[in-house]
């Protein structure tokens, strides 16, 4: 381990560590690492079409965005949205291609009153307590927005945590007991209004249209008083509110499509664990046959969302929850798309601690293993971190900031860049394809060398990510030279951060790639 000084003036772990070590071990039994592995690419095969990679713009951005230096703001959005090289042909950003814009529910108004414990974790909401709109507010993250717009960031969603405070059931961003949503049935109508008065009145002011609209997050927790704003929805209730915002989109005439249900784990959308009021959601609210079946509404995407929240570790539930939800999206609506449209590094396991910063390649390596489960064995269409800025030191960041609401340092981390090895290169309208190896080893295999690929009408894109403490070689097979004649190289490991390592228009040429590294190849 090394240590540096670095944000909020503590000591920064930037770990070099190996994954867990009977992990490593099991690993390696049975392998030859000085052998060549043949990555053999089928683009024939097609699986999902990528949507998009991005983040969301809570909470820190609200201040970053209003209040930060001109320079310092300009260089944190060219991080997260730029597509741009430097002279040397090194990416400058990691070109999400999606952003999630939190609308408030008002706590940031109440302050103190609130009680939600602090204010980096308030929102201020476009509405107050006399119903009175002000566009004005949230001047921060629609700095945020224009800048995704003018990176050339394609998809945009508007999430909630919490209806606006003035028609909550306790005038509070919180719920009281946790035991239903924190507003009255004969409130639904007066939500809708304020929501699509959000979408089209954000869009007039920014430019930017809002594609997907996500009232109900993580509807699984209680919410109750006061980490942050929340509120939890049980599924009578999700699907009573669904078909009213439904009908003011219809008549609104808006494109947005609502995002349900951004589950706070995977396997609620799928299975019986946790509450019965609010589990099962696929059968719930997706099965034609349920009383409370939302699949039909005009304006529901054809989409199920949910958070890889606590089912990362260990491998086998890594693996089976995926398997297990993509099989269940077959048995329910085959037409439906996965969205993973949260993550960040919060359960503690024997690999891995959310709590402690950590700007090094562990946490990238942890996150590449989770992004590409969810795209081999998940399908997911989309996949979004949480924190694109974060000041705290947990693993929640992309970009990680000091604690200052005026000014301050930024700090890259390997998530950042790790998480670029995706998002820059695989982009919209790609599709998955079939990857197969040499050495027989499954490609759901999580603990070793993970392949993924990705193609579009010329490019092919193949991310590599190698957990062990030590190189591995390959060689890509029979790869159309009639089509393509140039292989791109970018390599996330300890000592770079998406750096253009090689270009060579030898196909069968091999590559190393590096201990504890996630490399991805741009085949043109």
């Amino acid at each position: 381990m090394k240590a540096i000084k670095g944000i909020f003036g503590i000591a920064l772990i930037l770990s070099v560590g190996c994954a867990d070590k009977k992990e490593v071990s099991q690993i390696e039994d049975g392998q030859t690492d000085s052998n060549t592995i043949r990555i053999s690419i089928d683009p024939g095969t097609i699986y999902q079409t990528i949507e998009s990679f991005g983040a969301s713009d809570a909470w820190t951005i609200q201040f970053v965005g209003k209040n930060w230096q001109d320079d310092k703001k300009e260089t944190i959005s060219e991080l997260l949205f730029s597509t741009e090289v430097d002279a040397a042909g090194n990416p400058k950003g990691i070109g999400l291609t999606s952003w999630r814009f939190n609308i408030g529910g008002g706590s940031a108004e109440q302050g103190e009153s609130s009680n939600i414990k602090t204010d980096w974790r308030r929102s201020e909401s476009f509405i107050d307590e006399n119903e009175n709109y002000d566009w004005n507010k949230q001047l921060g993250q629609q700095w945020f927005l224009e800048k995704a717009k003018a990176h050339g960031v394609v998809h945009f969603t508007a999430f909630v945590n919490s209806p606006p405070v003035v028609y909550t059931k306790n005038g509070k961003a919180y719920s009281e007991d946790g035991n239903s949503a924190n507003i009255a049935s004969d409130n639904y109508e007066k939500y809708a209004d304020f929501l699509v008065a959000v979408l089209k009145n954000v869009e007039e002011k920014t430019g930017v249209h809002f594609d997907y609209l996500s009232p109900f997050n993580e509807p699984q927790w209680e919410w109750r008083c006061c980490k942050q704003e929340g509120s939890p929805w049980n599924n009578d209730e999700l699907a009573a509110a669904t078909r009213v915002i439904d009908a003011a989109i219809t008549r609104e005439q808006l494109s947005t499509k609502i995002e349900v249900t951004d589950a706070g784990q995977l396997n609620f959308l799928y299975g019986n664990d946790g509450d019965a009021r609010r589990n099962d959601q696929l059968i719930n609210l997706f099965s034609s046959g349920s009383d409370i079946y939302i699949g039909d509404f005009k304006n529901v995407a054809k989409a199920i969302a949910g958070h890889s929240y606590f089912t990362t570790y260990d491998i086998n539930k890594l693996v089976d929850t995926r398997k297990s939800l993509a099989s269940k999206i077959q048995e329910v609506d085959p037409s439906l798309k996965f969205v993973m449209s949260e993550y960040c590094v919060l359960e503690d396991n024997e690999e891995i601690k959310g709590a402690g910063l950590d700007l090094g390649i562990d946490p990238a390596l942890y996150t590449a293993r989770v992004i590409h489960a969810d795209m081999i064995l998940a399908n997911a269409v989309s996949w979004q971190w949480w924190l694109a800025v974060s000041p705290y030191e947990y693993k929640d960041g992309l970009v990680y900031i000091d604690k200052d609401k005026g000014n301050g340092n930024y700090y890259e981390s390997k998530l950042l860049w790790g998480f670029g090895n995706y998002a820059r290169f695989i982009r919209p309208g790609m599709q998955r394809v079939e990857v197969e190896r040499s050495n027989q080893i499954s490609i759901s295999n999580m603990g070793d060398l993970l392949s993924s690929a990705y193609a579009s009408s010329d490019e092919l894109v193949v991310v590599v990510v190698n957990q062990i403490q030590a190189d591995r070689t390959i060689v890509f097979d029979n790869l159309d030279t009639g089509k393509y004649n140039k292989i791109t190289m970018y390599e996330t490991s300890a000592e770079k951060n998406l750096e253009l390592t090689k270009v060579i228009d030898d196909l069968e040429q091999e590559f190393v790639v590096p201990k504890r590294s996630i490399v991805t190849f741009l085949i043109q």
